[in-house]
């Protein structure tokens, strides 16, 4: 059989596609520029202090303050997180509240807001805080509004919403609504709340405009374009925007039940939502709340943040304080997960032997600050082996090798007699001595 013949405009040199996979930086979505519906800045707010601790993050006032520095320090000066919210109803809760408005009158780049209900009551225990902002719960759903208060209904849940939106504007703090379960509301009550939100606000020119997050709280949304409301995220948040809402008066905050949460964080941005919100390392209710470094890994993909990037190493002694107190991110978690850059594959460890390229999305060490690793197991082989080894002992191998061979050997006897776990590079170092 003749072997095929290569098209005549076939390429001498391999195509990498460095446009979209460019060498040191994370891959980029190959547009020379955005698509007209995208806003023209995207930031990120995180509720670890709210929703985290509320998910089952049992945070100590130190422990609060320790998260806090570890985001300051993966924002750094690009912008990425702009925003931390925090419970001010336990003592713990309201002195590390206190304490990272301090550290941010002193510099540090996230603002530190409150959140609380939409109540009169609550309004009031914010007022003597020098808040600027604070989030208003404002459950906007059939589902809550007719269930939640008695004797329930839209106008009772709206003029109690309305009433601390204008004790928070009377007090001189912007209100930022939180539409609860909006992927499930009826549109027209939305719009006619938010209308009367904005009615409200017009009468004080001095403060911000009012923000609205809209909350996709049991990760019922869908990020298609043919989804119709109220699940469609696309159809939603053009409806918003149909109101008046400009991009930066709108947030998203949506949770994982559904396994689409970074695909729907995208399409609201795609659609004109300009800030998401979230958690590093996805912790919160139940599955769990947008995961800031994954959003923000895309969001650069689209080509934001050219001027400077946060950084991704700081938040592996995130995942390390998250461990410590019992929390650890699961093993197989990407980007920071103990396995998300381990292989077990022979054929892979042998393709990261020849150009590790082959089995990496991008540069992860640069980048990440993790290593592509191997775990030596029945299925590793002996290009897994020269892997460990050429890491372990910074030199090179071929598969005939003597002390190469002797370590595969031992290792398959081991398996041979039904060892199940990983061989750990301990276990064979003595094969390497010379």
């Amino acid at each position: 059989m003749q072997p095929l013949a290569c098209p005549p405009d076939t390429p001498e040199v391999a195509d990498l596609f460095p446009a979209q996979f460019p060498q040191g930086q994370f891959p980029s979505y190959g547009w020379t520029q955005p698509p007209s519906s995208f806003p023209n800045e995207v930031w990120t707010t995180e509720t670890t202090h709210r929703d985290g601790q509320q998910g089952g993050l049992p945070l100590t006032t130190e422990q609060s303050l320790q998260i806090y520095d570890l985001l300051c320090r993966f924002t750094g000066t690009s912008g990425a997180i702009r925003q931390a919210e925090f419970f001010i109803y336990r003592k713990q809760d309201l002195d590390a509240f206190r304490a990272v408005q301090e550290r941010h009158s002193a510099g540090a780049p996230i603002e530190p807001t409150t959140w609380i209900r939409a109540t009169a009551q609550d309004v009031k225990l914010i007022q003597s805080l020098r808040v600027t902002e604070s989030g208003l719960l404002a459950s906007i759903s059939d589902y809550h509004v007719f269930h939640k208060f008695k004797p329930g209904g839209r106008a009772q849940a709206a003029n109690l919403y309305l009433d601390a939106v204008q004790l928070s504007l009377d007090a001189g703090i912007r209100p930022r609504l939180h539409l609860e379960d909006a992927s499930r509301a009826a549109t027209d009550f939305i719009r006619y709340f938010v209308e009367a939100v904005l009615r409200r606000a017009a009468a004080y020119p001095d403060i911000l405009r009012p923000k609205f997050r809209i909350c996709d709280t049991l990760g019922v949304a869908l990020p298609d374009d043919d989804v119709p409301l109220p699940r469609g995220i696309p159809k939603l948040f053009q409806a918003l925007r149909a109101i008046g809402l400009e991009s930066n008066d709108l947030e998203f905050h949506p949770h994982n039940d559904t396994g689409l949460i970074v695909a729907n964080c995208n399409a609201a941005v795609r659609h004109g939502c300009s800030v998401i919100n979230g958690t590093c390392l996805g912790k919160g209710e139940r599955t769990g709340n947008a995961p800031l470094e994954m959003v923000l890994l895309h969001f650069i993909g689209m080509g934001y943040y050219t001027r400077a990037k946060p950084d991704f190493t700081a938040l592996n002694d995130l995942a390390h304080l998250y461990a410590e107190m019992g929390q650890p991110v699961a093993d197989k978690y990407p980007l920071y997960g103990r396995d998300a850059h381990r292989t077990r594959a022979g054929i892979h460890a042998d393709g990261l032997n020849k150009f590790w390229w082959m089995y990496a999305p991008f540069d992860v060490p640069k980048l990440i600050g993790r290593p592509l690793e191997v775990s030596l197991t029945k299925d590793s082989g002996i290009a897994g082996l020269i892997f460990v080894a050429r890491q372990q002992l910074n030199r090179e191998f071929r598969k005939e090798d003597s002390d190469i061979r002797a370590a595969h050997e031992w290792m398959l006897h081991q398996f041979d007699e039904g060892r199940q776990t990983a061989v750990e590079w301990e276990e064979i170092t003595h094969f390497f001595k010379r």
